[in-house]
């Protein structure tokens, strides 16, 4: 099964899935009753230090290129997540990886770097 990326305020669909919030940070004015999503894993988002680069809190912008590797090799210290998330897909299930409302453009979305980091431990045989 696949793994699909959305934004969490994109109307779910009945094949998402395990739907899972990748943000670091949770949605504000979301009530906890009722939420969207079926998971929040806030470490799978970008680190708080990583998002303020990228947004230019503490000095100029880090371009996407920059934010890529950064985000890449904070992941390795999410291997179990990712491994999960792994094993769902492998299990047949499909996992729908949802990050925020304003991130409107998947190629520059870490959403879009975690699902190739799912779909290649759904590959790996169990140990």
């Amino acid at each position: 099964m696949p793994v699909r990326t959305r934004r969490w305020n994109d109307p779910p669909s009945q094949d998402d899935g395990f739907r899972v919030l990748i943000c670091r940070y949770r949605p504000r004015g979301v009530p906890k009753k009722g939420e969207p999503w079926d998971a929040w894993w806030p470490e799978l988002g970008p680190s708080r230090e990583l998002l303020a680069d990228y947004h230019g809190k503490s000095g100029a912008p880090i371009s996407f290129d920059a934010y890529r590797p950064r985000y890449l090799e904070e992941m390795r210290a999410q291997v179990w997540r990712i491994r999960d998330l792994g094993a769902r897909v492998a299990a047949g299930d499909t996992v729908t990886l949802l990050c925020s409302s304003a991130c409107t453009d998947p190629a520059h979305c870490h959403r879009t770097l975690l699902a190739p980091l799912v779909q290649a431990a759904a590959r790996r045989p169990k140990k």
